[in-house]
C-alpha cells in the first residue's frame, strides 16, 4: 500500500516522497495538473469519432451501443474503485492509470466493429472511475487544507483538458492524420507529461481520518435514492444528456448535417468544453452572489437556448455557437446539485452522495444508445433536440437544490 494515502495532518512527507521525480507542484496545481491529464487522456477519440464510425461501417444506432463500453466500465470501478485504491495508493493510481485510459482508447481506435469496440472501451471505462474518485477527493481534502474552493476551477482544468485534446484532434484531422496513429501518439505524450506533472504527487491530508473511515465503512455499495435525491437527479439529468450528446455527437453531426471539414469537427468537440472551462472558472463567485437556485436556472436557460440553436442551426457558425452555450449551461449543474445532497440531513452525506453520483452515471448509460438510436432513425439533429423536454423539467425541479431537509 502507498502509505504516503494515509498522510496525517502536520506531518511531513518522507524524504523518499519527497525526491521523488518530477516538477515541485503546489498541493493546488498538483490537483489542477491530475484534472487536465486526466481529460487530456481520455478527450483524443471523441473529434475522430466520425472517422471511426466509417471504418466499422456501421450506423448511429450500432456506434451508440458501444459507447456503452466506456460508461459500464466507469460505473463498475466506481461501486468498488474505494477499496481497491485503499490497497494500491493515489499516487500509484494515478501514475498507471492515466497513461492507461490513453493506451485502451488507442486500441479501440482499430475496432473492426461495435462488439470490439465495446470490449475496448470497457477497460478504459475501469480506468476512468478510478481515477474520477482520486481527483475528487484530492480535490476536496485539498480545499479542506487551503480553507477555500478550489474544486469548479479543479474542474475548469478538466474542461480545459478535454479542450485541448479536442484541438489536437482537430489539427490531426485536418493534416490528414489517421485517428490510429494520432491516439498512439497521445500514449507517450500523456505518460511524459504524467510524470512530469504528478511524478511528485504526495496525497493530502485527510480533513478527519477517523471520521472518513466511519462514513466510508456506512456507506453501501448501492445507495437507495430518496424521492428527494431524484429530484436531484431531475435537475441533473438534461446536463448529462446534453454534455453526452456534445462530446459523442457533436463531430458527426457537423459532418452529416453540413458536410463541414474535419477541422469543424473538431472544434465542434472542442467548443462546448471550452466555455465550460471559463465558466467553471467563475461559477464559484457566482453561486456566492446569487442562491444556488437563480444560478442553476440561469445555466439550465442558456442550456436550452445552446440545444435549441443546434437543433436548428442553419449553418456551422450557428451550431459551433449553439454548443457553445451548451458547455455554459452544463459547466456547474452537477457540482450544485453533489453539494445539496451532502448538504442534505435526513441521511448521511456518503449515502446521499454516491445515491445521486450512481443514479445519474445510470444516465450516462443510457445515454449514448438512446441518442444514437435517435440520430440513426431521426437525424442527428436530433440527438439534441430531444433532450429539450428534459431541460423544462430540471428548470421545474431546480428549486430541490435549496432545500436541506
Amino acid at each position: 500500500m502507498d502509505n504516503t494515502n494515509s498522510a496525517l495532518p502536520g506531518v511531513r512527507p518522507s524524504a523518499s516522497t519527497a525526491t521523488r521525480w518530477g516538477l515541485a507542484l503546489s498541493p493546488e496545481f498538483r490537483v489542477f495538473a491530475a484534472f487536465f491529464l486526466y481529460s487530456f487522456s481520455l478527450g483524443g477519440m471523441f473529434p475522430r469519432l466520425g472517422e471511426i464510425q466509417h471504418g466499422m461501417g456501421v450506423a448511429e444506432g450500432a456506434l451508440g451501443l458501444a459507447l456503452i463500453g466506456t460508461a459500464a466500465g466507469t460505473l463498475v470501478s466506481l461501486t468498488f474503485a474505494t477499496r481497491l485504491l485503499e490497497r494500491v495508493g493515489y499516487r500509484r493510481a494515478l501514475l498507471v492509470l492515466i497513461p492507461l485510459i490513453a493506451v485502451f482508447f488507442a486500441v479501440a481506435s482499430w475496432a473492426s466493429g461495435p462488439v470490439v469496440l465495446f470490449c475496448c472501451l470497457l477497460p478504459a471505462g475501469l480506468c476512468i472511475g478510478m481515477v474520477e474518485v482520486v481527483v475528487n477527493v484530492e480535490a476536496d481534502r485539498v480545499e479542506h487544507q487551503l480553507g477555500r474552493r478550489i474544486m469548479n476551477r479543479a474542474h475548469a482544468f478538466w474542461s480545459l483538458g478535454f479542450f485541448a485534446a479536442g484541438l489536437l484532434g482537430a489539427g490531426m484531422s485536418q493534416l490528414g492524420v489517421s485517428p490510429q496513429l494520432h491516439l498512439l501518439t497521445m500514449v507517450p505524450l500523456v505518460l511524459l507529461a504524467t510524470l512530469l506533472l504528478l511524478g511528485r504527487f504526495s496525497p493530502a491530508p485527510l480533513r478527519d481520518a477517523g471520521q472518513a473511515l466511519a462514513e466510508e465503512d456506512k456507506a453501501p455499495h448501492f445507495a437507495r435514492p430518496t424521492l428527494a435525491i431524484m429530484a436531484l437527479v431531475c435537475v441533473t439529468l438534461s446536463t448529462m444528456l446534453l454534455e453526452g450528446a456534445g462530446a459523442d455527437w457533436s463531430a458527426i453531426y457537423m459532418r452529416d448535417v453540413f458536410a463541414a471539414s474535419p477541422l469543424w469537427c473538431g472544434l465542434a468537440v472542442a467548443a462546448g468544453a471550452f466555455t465550460q472551462a471559463v465558466m467553471r472558472f467563475f461559477a464559484d463567485g457566482l453561486v456566492e452572489r446569487f442562491s444556488p437556485v437563480a444560478f442553476a436556472r440561469s445555466l439550465l436557460t442558456v442550456l436550452g437556448c445552446g440545444a435549441l440553436l443546434v437543433t436548428l442551426a442553419p449553418g456551422p457558425g450557428w451550431a459551433l455557437l449553439g454548443l457553445g452555450l451548451m458547455g455554459v449551461g452544463t459547466s456547474s449543474i452537477f457540482p450544485l446539485a453533489m453539494s445539496a445532497a451532502a448538504q442534505r440531513i435526513d441521511r448521511p452525506a456518503a449515502v446521499n452522495v454516491a445515491a445521486l453520483a450512481q443514479i445519474s452515471f445510470v444516465v450516462f448509460l443510457l445515454g449514448p444508445p438512446l441518442l444514437g438510436q435517435v440520430a440513426e432513425h431521426w437525424g442527428v439533429r436530433w440527438s439534441f433536440g430531444v433532450s429539450l423536454p428534459f431541460v423544462l423539467l430540471s428548470l421545474l425541479a431546480a428549486g430541490s437544490l435549496g432545500k436541506r431537509m
